[in-house]
This record gives C-alpha cells, structure tokens and sequence, in this order.
C-alpha cells in the first residue's frame, strides 16, 4: 500500500509538470495517461484523489493564473492571450476568467496599482481538499491583494504568553466592546492611522518573557503622545503587506468560517507572484471578524530578486 501511494504521488507530480510545461499547447487525455503511466480513468482517478481537482479543472486553474500574470506584466490584447492558453474565444476566455477572479480580464490589466491584484485562493490551492469541505461555506473563497505601509508606530499591550486571541483575551481580561480589555483603550487612540488590530509579533519584536499575541493600533511615525500605561510602542518601517480577506458570513457561522479563512490563509503561497513573507520586518495582523466584510489578515512579503 505504502509503495501505491508514493507510485501515485510520484504520477501526480509527473502529470503536474508536464502541465505547467504546455499551458499554451493542447493538452489531452492520452497525453496525461502517457506520463502518468497509467490508463486515462487511473491517471484521472489519482490525480483527483491527490489534489482535489479534475484534470481539467487543474488544468484551467493553471491557465487563468498564468494569463493573469501575462495581463498584468505584458501589453497583450486580451484575446491574443485567450489563444495563447487555448481558450476557443474571447467570450469563453472572459467568461472563465471573470468566474474565477471576480473581474474581467480587461479590468484586470488596466487595474492601475501594479503591485496589486485580488485573485480568489481556491485557484491557488485546493489540494487534498474535500468535496465536503467546499460545500460547507462559501467562505474558502479568499482575496489577495498587496498594500504599501509607511513607516509608522506600533501601540501595543503585550502578554506574558499569549499565542492567539482566546489565551490573549483570558490573561488581559475582557473590555467592554466584548474583546479584550485592552481592545478598549486601543479604540480610544484617536490618532490612530486605523482601527485595532490583533497581532502576532515576530521574535524581533518580542522582549524575553512576553507572548506572541497582542492587541495594538498603528499611530503615524511622528505620533508623540503619551503612551497608555500598562503598554508599549515600537517603530515599524515601511513594508509591503499581503492582506487577505474573506467573503461575508452570516455571525452565526462565525467559527467555521474563520477557520476556513485562516486555513487557506495558511496554504497560500506568495512565491506565484513573485513575492516571499518576511516576517521579521512587520507583525503578522487581524482585523475584527466581522461577519459583513470577511475575516482580514495581513501578512509582511517582500519582493523576490
């Protein structure tokens, strides 16, 4: 059994780069059976079973994002990009892309920040993923895009070990607002640059004895007010943040579609656009779950030489 499942695996990866190997050919069928080494169900068979998707799902996933690549980083009119990933027509090309990225293509091109994109996760990564898990909730539908951040300030109440909210919110204790008592000081700043955020602080910007998990607020670069007592300031240069957010949920699935969210979140890989995390320049941060925006993290990346 061992031995079927590392053969399978191994079929996978062979189908998979010989995949991203021809997206501007006709692929078929018995090309894939051919490199898998199997018949056409098996090959078909197996590769669902390893990633999730059909053939021919993985297959236009795999078009549509290289398209958008070639939108955003080339002078291409649209349809000589449909023909150069095999889409029959411009309507059909349009028609695909919108359905998967929530904008057409030309949109898409002419988007004016280049450093920016909002690409759904479900094209991204879906592997291993179950027909259930996807019926569930709507909310494993995630939007990328990157923001510039100056160089600001960074208001915070530590903990002494907190690793996430729940642990954070039982040690600092409970505010009025329903999070944490430290939550409600933090959206008395009204200075601050936004609203609170939940943080995890990276080990650069952690002194010895104190938690990953905070609550804090960005401030701009030359905020000189008193500091509330009980809390901490530190200076965060300028960076590129990733943020992701989610699709709106009713408040009554809240859990689980936070738990999606932060699964994709977790799965997303930033090298597809060129862009790697650095996350010991800047903490990794939440926003409020709030069930008409979507669950919102941000994640430092920097740009890949």
């Amino acid at each position: 059994m061992v031995s079927d499942v590392t053969d399978e695996s191994a079929a996978t990866t062979r189908m998979k780069s010989f995949i991203a190997a021809h997206l501007q050919a006709p692929i078929t069928a018995n090309d894939i059976a051919q490199v898998a080494g199997y018949s056409r169900f098996h090959a078909a068979r197996v590769f669902k079973r390893e990633t999730g998707l059909s053939l021919f799902e993985y297959i236009r996933r795999e078009r549509l994002i290289a398209s958008a690549l070639v939108l955003r980083t080339r002078k291409r009119k649209v349809m000589d990009v449909a023909l150069d990933f095999v889409f029959d027509s411009h309507a059909g090309f349009t028609r695909a892309f919108s359905n998967g990225f929530g904008i057409a293509p030309k949109q898409y091109a002419i988007k004016s920040n280049p450093e920016g994109w909002h690409i759904p996760v479900q094209y991204l990564d879906r592997a291993h993923a179950t027909r259930e898990y996807f019926d569930m909730h709507k909310t494993f539908v995630i939007f990328t895009q990157i923001v510039e951040r100056p160089a600001r300030k960074l208001i915070l109440r530590r903990s002494n070990s907190a690793n996430d909210y729940f642990a954070y919110a039982a040690e600092i204790g409970s505010g009025e607002s329903g999070a944490s008592a430290a939550w409600d000081v933090l959206t008395g700043i009204k200075e601050a640059l936004y609203e609170p955020v939940g943080l995890w602080l990276p080990d650069t910007m952690r002194p010895e004895g104190t938690g990953r998990y905070a609550h804090g607020v960005e401030v701009a670069a030359d905020y000189n007010r008193p500091i509330p007592d009980g809390f901490d300031v530190i200076d965060l240069a300028p960076c590129k943040l990733i943020v992701f957010q989610g699709e709106p949920y009713n408040d009554a699935d809240y859990a689980t579609a936070v738990g999606l969210c932060m699964e994709r979140i977790n799965s997303f890989n930033p090298e597809v656009y060129g862009y790697q995390y650095a996350m010991h320049i800047s903490p990794r941060m939440q926003l409020a779950p709030e069930g008409w925006r979507g669950y919102i993290e941000m994640w430092p990346v920097v740009k890949m030489k």
